[in-house]
């Protein structure tokens, strides 16, 4: 196939692409480079500068590569950006993704794969794991776009016929997470221990996430190109709080760190797991990698 994936320099995205050409398909990766790395870029994938806010510039991309799938990972994710800028937030991560639902029923895309959130969508679900069936309570603005992007997907979906995949990604870590660009408090922790700073705890380190292997997101992505129209979480239905991911790490590091807390973030949910099982029934999709040997791994890049 002939797919085009937004944000491909980027730390998820990138590892989608290289994904994709490991099994034989044509790659055209479209990043304004604002939080991507042109190192990250996969040496078989082709690469255009540019963002998902320019309709003109998609249109020709689009018209030029004629893409079978779009695969979308532009956006702005971090939730501290969102609260203080929602108005930003909303013109990436809603009208972009309007850009590109528009261009692919106008240049017949068969296929639209999208890269949502199921951490922040839930808000503060009563029952944990969440499945897809838990009511979306976005309580940050962060969430909230990523949802209303579903939502308009949906109803592309509807109108057009445009098969999709929303993936909603718990907790993603791994090699080439970007700590000073991207939110992701494994990377974050694993730059502080190597350059000797203190990691910074926000709360009392009790909240929960749910930590899963950017690999295993990857290979969520390639079975989403024949799986049924519909939003699935990605998780592995663990909780696991921020001091059990410091016990973790110091486990894979050798040795104890410094920490210390803070206040506690605006829009942060406080515990959250995802229930994967509709990923696994109808994508085929399980976590492979545990989150002991995810953080060897991870560590073991940063190092």
């Amino acid at each position: 196939m002939r797919i085009i994936v937004t944000g491909g320099a980027g730390f998820i995205g990138s590892w989608v692409a290289g994904a994709f050409i490991d099994q034989g398909h044509e790659v055209l990766i479209i990043d304004n480079l604002s939080t991507g790395n042109a190192n990250n870029i996969p040496k078989k994938a082709d690469f255009i500068k540019g963002d998902v806010r320019e309709s003109d510039f998609l249109n020709s991309t689009l018209s030029d590569f004629k893409p079978d799938v779009v695969n979308h990972h532009a956006a702005q994710v971090d939730v501290r950006k969102s609260v203080e800028s929602p108005a930003l937030d909303a013109e990436i991560n809603i009208l972009g993704t309007l850009n590109l639902l528009e261009l692919s029923v106008r240049h017949n895309v068969n296929r639209f794969v999208f890269a949502s959130t199921g951490g922040a969508i839930y808000g503060d679900p009563q029952i944990i794991p969440a499945d897809e069936g838990t009511p979306p309570v976005p309580i940050s603005p962060y969430g909230a776009s990523k949802y209303a992007a579903e939502v308009y997907i949906k109803y592309y979906n509807c109108l057009y016929s445009l098969n999709y995949v929303a993936l909603r990604y718990a907790n993603v870590y791994g090699p080439r997470q970007n700590p000073h660009g991207e939110a992701g408090v494994v990377a974050i922790f694993c730059d502080k221990i190597l350059s000797g700073e203190t990691c910074l705890v926000f709360g009392d380190g009790n909240q929960t996430r749910d930590y899963v292997y950017v690999g295993d997101v990857a290979d969520a992505n390639l079975k989403s190109l024949s799986a049924p129209s519909g939003s699935y979480n990605l998780g592995t239905g663990v909780e696991t709080s921020v001091n059990g991911l410091i016990s973790e790490l110091r486990q894979s590091v050798g040795k104890d760190f410094s920490i210390r807390h803070a206040d506690a973030r605006p829009g942060e949910v406080e515990k959250i797991s995802l229930d994967a099982e509709l990923a696994k029934e109808k994508l085929g999709w399980s976590p492979a990698v545990s989150l002991q040997e995810g953080i060897r791994i991870t560590w073991e890049w940063f190092k």
